[in-house]
């Protein structure tokens, strides 16, 4: 109704009550006779509480209640047609339009050179219009066509996470059998169809798989942090798939594209009865990463040839990881965990027991990216920075030496019972042939010094290599190690009732830090950055598995990563010197078996073999971290750590993996099928 009619009518009701009000007490004369026995007036109906006079005051009350009603109606009909005129337009739309949403092909995911990792594909998908559900017998004919339980059919025909008037998915990449039986009985299902959308695609199969991660159907807790999401972020609907882990996640606002909107009108039914407006989906940006196809391709074959080697020994060859960094701006060219997993398991949804498989224990958490969530103890990995501890807090110098028998003792007296083994029996060593040779005995030693000190220098110089803490790599799920000392061991074990003196910190456990023992925890990423440092001469570059966002015209970037400097670490040249020439001997002097790996390669590495225990003998850590080209007059620029959890040594397994990233590297494979035997 208009507004000036409305308010018409409602004068003229007001004004008809006033005029009733008027007759029935509004005369003066009513309420008052003349006496004629004198000229004053007396009230015709004698007292105040009269009957007439107590009617006359009721219809005085009325008047004024009804006047009170239709001024509130008043004031509310101008409120609801000028004031929130607006409001209760745009709710009347609602109530005839409907928004129907598309989904926006997510963003492929390059290597450096740009190459596809991750694309999409064209899938044949059957929807249903909602109006399917309520024929049961083309319900029961489209579950049995597409071998679909019905239940599981009614549920997707329930779903309006698109839109109450989109079509519903029904069963994606379905065979051209089923797409040519439902194009020639359309009698049989009218409101069915088949559609050809975009769905994630891995050319390489599970190439990178802990890297790039997987997509997902949103989940209700990231539905609800997208409610408060701001300018230029990302809004969820039910329904829409999303990043879930690694680059898929990290990157998610790059490659989400934008969802199609088509708004139409529809009549009190919810059929659609036209077009009103909309846009067409935009796909993701492209998202070229720092991999190298080739190099990751050699890391993760390398992993799996090699663990299988353990298992075939009779060890447990769980699982393992390598990382291969330019430690000239923090590049990832490679990073392989193994088990992996196939991202492609996810592609319409997981089903329950491929979820749980991937989650099993007895198949060593296929999902864990070991590389940046894997702690482990070091071994003798850590024997190089252990060395620069001791030089920079006096505890030994380039002239300092010791002598091994294959045992040590805390007083020194070697007929003493307690004490502690080292791998092998070395004679005189110094600084350098104790890396070289990994002599336990020269870092005992070292371990024993600093605790006579009381001296917590050698955690220091750990955390300022950057154990115990996150490497800032753009990849969700990075764990940070630990590196033990008293306050952390007090806590710790007061907290689980141990006695003051079982909390405390003694000197054995000073001894097997030096050593990568004891509750020292890193990841294969902590210490590839901090052997960067070791091949830089100080300087260590954030991480990154982030090269750019590729440009939608031509081949250049929209945004590109700014490298970091996260570290700087200064130690004496001489110091520097000493550690260089000990991991040049484990290369090539430690064992000939391992050296023989090397040989057939043109470049100079240096690098370091390490044997972290844990649970038991059959669980320990293999290590080898290097760098190259490190020779005479060459600049590093490759660092490349593995370790394979299960073995019997670093030096007869992570260093096959390294050796093997090397041979990618530089095109030179290696030949030899030497294995070392020896422990360190």
């Amino acid at each position: 109704m208009d507004l000036s009619l409305v308010i018409i009518v409602v004068c003229l009701v007001l004004a008809a009550a006033l005029i009733v009000v008027f007759i029935v007490f509004g005369r003066s004369e009513g309420a008052f006779t003349l006496d004629i026995g004198g000229a004053s007036p007396r009230a015709s109906g004698g007292s105040d509480s009269s009957s007439d006079k107590t009617l006359s005051s009721r219809l005085i009350g009325l008047a004024v209640t009804v006047g009170g009603i239709f001024s509130v109606l008043v004031a509310r009909l101008w409120t609801m047609q000028l004031v929130s005129a607006e409001e209760y337009t745009e709710k009347a739309e609602s109530n005839r339009t409907s928004t129907i949403y598309t989904q926006a092909p997510r963003g492929r995911i390059l290597d450096r050179n740009g190459e596809e990792i991750v694309t999409n594909r064209s899938s044949l998908t059957v929807t249903a219009v909602s109006d399917v559900l309520d024929d049961e017998v083309e319900v029961t004919l489209l579950a049995n066509l597409i071998g679909m339980p019905v239940q599981a059919v009614r549920r997707k025909l329930q779903d309006t996470t698109q839109g109450y008037q989109s079509r519903r998915t029904v069963s994606v990449d379905v065979s051209r059998r089923v797409v040519a039986y439902i194009g020639e009985h359309p009698e049989v299902f009218p409101g069915v169809s088949v559609e050809t959308r975009a769905q994630r695609y891995y050319p390489h199969g599970s190439l990178a798989a802990h890297v790039v991660g997987y997509a997902g159907t949103v989940t209700q807790e990231q539905l609800e942090e997208s409610e408060s999401a701001g300018e230029g972020q990302v809004q969820y609907r039910s329904g829409d798939v999303v990043g879930q882990t690694g680059v898929e996640a990290r990157y998610e606002s790059v490659l989400q594209g934008v969802r199609g909107e088509q708004v139409v009108y529809v009549d009190a039914h919810g059929n659609v009865t036209g077009q009103a407006s909309g846009f067409d989906p935009q796909s993701g940006s492209d998202l070229v990463l720092t991999l190298d196809i080739k190099i990751q391709r050699a890391a993760e074959e390398s992993l799996a040839k090699v663990i299988q080697q353990v298992r075939d020994s009779g060890k447990v060859g769980a699982g393992g990881s390598a990382v291969c960094l330019d430690c000239t701006n923090g590049e990832v060219l490679a990073m392989a965990s193994f088990p992996t997993f196939s991202p492609s398991v996810f592609v319409g949804g997981i089903s329950t027991t491929d979820w749980e498989a991937l989650q099993a224990e007895d198949a060593n958490f296929p999902m864990l990216n070991r590389c940046i969530a894997g702690q482990y103890p070091s071994g003798s990995i850590i024997k190089p920075i252990t060395t620069m501890s001791a030089l920079d807090y006096g505890l030994a110098t380039a002239q300092s030496s010791w002598y091994c028998t294959g045992w040590w003792t805390w007083s020194g007296d070697l007929s003493e019972a307690a004490g502690m083994k080292c791998w092998g029996t070395h004679g005189g060593v110094d600084l350098v042939s104790g890396i070289t040779y990994s002599c336990d005995v020269v870092f005992y030693e070292i371990g024993k010094g600093f605790y006579l000190q009381n001296s917590e220098g050698m955690q220091e110089t750990y955390r300022r290599y950057g154990l115990g803490s996150s490497t800032g790599i753009d990849l969700p799920g990075e764990e940070i190690g630990r590196v033990p000392d008293a306050a952390w061991k007090w806590e710790y074990f007061k907290s689980l009732g141990y006695s003051d003196e079982d909390a405390t910190w003694q000197g054995g456990e000073n001894c097997n830090l030096a050593i990568g023992q004891g509750d020292l925890l890193v990841t294969s990423l902590q210490m590839a950055c901090a052997y960067c440092s070791l091949a830089n001469g100080g300087p260590v570059y954030r991480p990154h598995v982030m090269k750019g966002v590729r440009s939608r015209m031509g081949d250049g970037y929209v945004s590109e990563y700014r490298v970091e400097k996260i570290m700087d670490i200064e130690e004496d040249p001489a110091y520097r010197d000493i550690v260089a020439r000990g991991m040049w001997g484990v290369v090539y002097e430690e064992d000939p078996a391992q050296t023989e790996h090397w040989t057939n390669l043109d470049v100079t590495v240096r690098g370091k073999t390490g044997t972290g225990e844990q649970i038991s003998a059959d669980r320990a850590i293999g290590w080898f971290g290097a760098y190259g080209p490190a020779g005479e007059g060459d600049t590093p620029r490759y660092v490349v750590v593995a370790n394979i959890d299960g073995v019997v040594s670093g030096g007869s397994s992570a260093l096959l993996v390294v050796r093997d990233v090397f041979g990618a590297i530089y095109d030179q494979p290696d030949t030899s099928t030497a294995i070392s035997t020896g422990v360190d």
